[in-house]
């Protein structure tokens, strides 16, 4: 489909908090095909919200399955609709990059395990559990449907936060 351009912090959009998608229409599937684009065009994207392109629907993708640090642990690539987090567990610290803050990354604390429900993009109820870095990227993700940056997270931007040295 496209590439549509990526919103930088500190656009506004990016703190709203996304609404529900009502219905799954030919305008939602374009959208979902156009992040997917998306997505796969960014230097070093494992996902991609709505929000993220302007768009303030409960919609994002991810995709950890060529990333060396998913490689081993993905449900490939899922489209996910309205998604809520039923439980968690486990905790880690990872450092985390994002394609609307593309100057710096930071250490962010998230849960290690996630039991995820979701609508896909076939309209069907889907329930996954995911686990490392691809439960970490479905929580970044999600984090943009709730207006937040992964800048939000960090527990102290001076010690946290870091300039990148390049985009890959």
């Amino acid at each position: 489909m496209s590439i549509r351009p990526i919103l930088r912090y500190p656009h506004p959009l990016l703190k709203k908090i996304c609404r529900p998608v009502e219905r799954i229409d030919s305008e939602i599937l374009t959208l979902i095909a156009d992040l997917i684009d998306t997505m796969r065009e960014g230097p070093g994207s494992v996902g991609v919200a709505a929000s993220q392109v302007g768009v303030t629907l409960r919609l994002c993708v991810v995709d950890v399955s060529q990333s060396k640090l998913g490689k081993e642990c993905n449900h490939g690539l899922l489209v996910l609709i309205n998604p809520e987090v039923l439980s968690s567990e486990g905790a880690a610290t990872m450092r985390e990059g994002c394609m609307s803050v593309p100057d710096y990354t930071g250490d962010v604390e998230r849960p290690t395990k996630i039991l995820l429900r979701y609508t896909d993009e076939k309209d069907t109820l889907r329930h996954v559990t995911a686990e490392g870095f691809e439960a970490v990227a479905i929580q970044h993700e999600m984090d943009h449907l709730d207006g937040l940056l992964f800048l939000d997270r960090i527990s102290s931007l001076k010690s946290g936060l870091f300039r990148r040295k390049s985009y890959r």
